[in-house]
Order: C-alpha cells, then structure tokens, then sequence
C-alpha cells in the first residue's frame, strides 16, 4: 500500500500545485511585472520601469505624504488590534474553560460576530456609533482617531471571538496531569499561567498573533464602509490607499501596483519576523 502510495504520488500533488501556480504564482509574477509598467488593462501596457515607484511617494517633485501617513496608520492600527484581541480572548477563553455554567451559550455568543460580514457588521456599527456620537455634534469621520479607535472596536468585536475559540482549544489539550503536578508543587495560580498555561500555548499564540497581525495589515471592506478613507483620507489604511490609486485616477493603475508589490513585501517581512520571535519562544519552552 505504501510503495502504490509513492507511485502514484503525481495524481495528488500535480493537482494543487497545478491550481497554485494558476491562481497565485502566475497572476503574482505578472503583477510584479505590472508594477514596472504604464497600463489601464492587463493587456496594453507599456514598460516605464521604476517611474512608478518613485510616483508612490513624489508627485511632480512634490513628496506626497498620504501613502506614508496610511502606512503608519495601518502599523499602529494592527499593533493595537493585535493586543487587545489576543489579550480579551485570551482572558474570555481562560473563563470559558473554568467549567462555569452556560459556557456554550457564551461561545456562542463571543463566536457569532465572527458570521457577520465586514460589510454588513460595518454598516451596523456605523449607525450605532453615529447615533451615538451625535450627541456631541460629531460623526466618525469627524477626526481620524475617531475614525481609527471606531475602526478598533468593529475589528476587535468581530475577531475576538474567533480568536477565542482557538485559545480554548489550545488550553483544552494542556495536559491536567501537567497542572496537577504544578499544583501539588505549590503553584497558585499567577505561577500556573506564568510557568505552564503560557508556555504550552505558545503554539496556539504562535497562530493566533499571526491571523490577527495579518488581518490589521490586511484590513479593506470595515474600512471602506465604516469610513471610506475620511476624512481627507487620513482614515485610510494600506489596502484602501491602494484601491483608491488603481481605481480612484485614470492613469495610476501602474502605481497602485507598484504600491501593491511593497504592501506585499511589508506584511510578508514582518509576518517571518513574527512568526520566528514567537517559534524561537517555543523552542526556549
């Protein structure tokens, strides 16, 4: 059976690597080739090489700052995300698995969030922050940390949960002998955290850190319908900026992929970067 397996091998690997290649390798190495080029269609472009580049940033000599500003408008957005995700649902899975009653019944509830589509969880949270916010004469594009810290709250509650589910599975397969032997040691419980819990689910941290840091990176549709960039764009993160320079003027095409190819570069640096600080802790474990 074993051997049969070995030699047929191609019928299940040729397939996936077939589709890979058709849907991600190819249209990425093409879309790297675009970004060096002058197009309004994939299929009349003209080769201007790095002038695309150097058009993220200047703009007839002029330094234009709203790429930047969406750059480290998006970096502080996921630093905070990333925290207050992983450190609430963190804490909700450490209760759920307390063996308190109604425990599914709040999973349920801290999960369902995570159902609503972002568009449609945008719109929600759009009425309710304005209805309240008008109270003062303000909406939540009337400055960009409104903006941002509505952005924050819509991310978090609908992730938190998610997140939540995968911490508790992780805690679930911490070995009770393991807990029993550090309490018979005397272990209370900061010491049962600090010393057991924590280093066996640097695994599930591992994963958890890395779905969360890539979708504050990544983050389009809350961000279209919850602020659509306002206002004067100062609420626009990297992958809004760059939808609104390939669909927002005729003739940016070519520079909204050349931004595309550093946003990819960006998030996929500091995704290795993440992923080896939090493997190396596992291996210090």
């Amino acid at each position: 059976m074993e051997k049969s397996i070995k030699k047929y091998w191609p019928l299940f690997i040729v397939p996936t690597m077939a589709a890979f290649t058709i849907g991600f390798i190819i249209p990425f190495v093409y879309g790297v080739f675009l970004s060096f080029c002058k197009f309004t269609t994939v299929a009349d472009w003209k080769w201007v090489g790095f002038k695309n580049y150097t058009r993220i940033f200047f703009i007839n000599g002029k330094l234009d700052t709203t790429f930047i500003h969406s750059m480290w408008y998006t970096a502080l957005f996921t630093l905070v995300t990333v925290l207050v995700i992983n450190i609430v649902a963190f804490a909700i899975a450490m209760a759920l698995t307390k063996g308190i009653r109604g425990t599914n019944i709040f999973r349920t509830a801290f999960f369902l969030p995570n159902l609503i589509g972002g568009i449609v969880l945008s719109y929600i949270w759009l009425m309710i922050f304005n209805s309240i916010l008008a109270k003062h004469s303000m909406t939540i594009v009337s400055t960009q940390w409104t903006a941002f810290w509505g952005l924050v709250a819509v991310v978090c509650w609908q992730q938190i949960g998610y997140m939540m589910i995968i911490y508790i599975a992780g805690i679930q397969n911490i070995p009770a002998d393991l807990i029993e032997a550090a309490k018979i040691d005397g272990a209370n419980n900061r010491q049962l955290l600090r010393y057991v819990t924590i280093p066996m689910l640097m695994p599930t941290i591992t994963i958890c850190t890395f779905l969360t840091l890539t979708n504050g990176f990544k983050l389009f549709d809350q961000n279209l319908a919850l602020t659509g960039g306002k206002p004067g764009k100062l609420s626009e993160l990297l992958a809004l900026n760059i939808y609104d320079t390939m669909y927002g003027t005729t003739g940016w095409q070519g520079v909204g992929q050349a931004k595309a190819v550093i946003f990819f570069i960006l998030v996929a640096i500091i995704a290795l970067i993440q992923n080896k600080l939090t493997t190396s802790k596992e291996v210090e474990q």
